[in-house]
């Protein structure tokens, strides 16, 4: 897999966590527990596509 699909696959599913979090986020029963677990997936993979596209 080049760098470039690799960055694209990472901010896709970036993109599809921000998402789910809003979705989740409308819905009062949500939990918040996994809410947060989404962000910190989020965060990770935001850390990730930036220090690829420093590199």
């Amino acid at each position: 897999m080049s760098l470039g699909s690799h960055l694209q696959e990472l901010r896709k599913k970036h993109q599809n966590l921000s998402e789910a979090v809003e979705e989740a986020q409308r819905h009062p029963g949500s939990n918040d527990l996994t809410i947060a677990e989404m962000k910190k997936q989020k965060l990770r993979l935001k850390e990730e596509i930036s220090r690829l596209t420093e590199a």
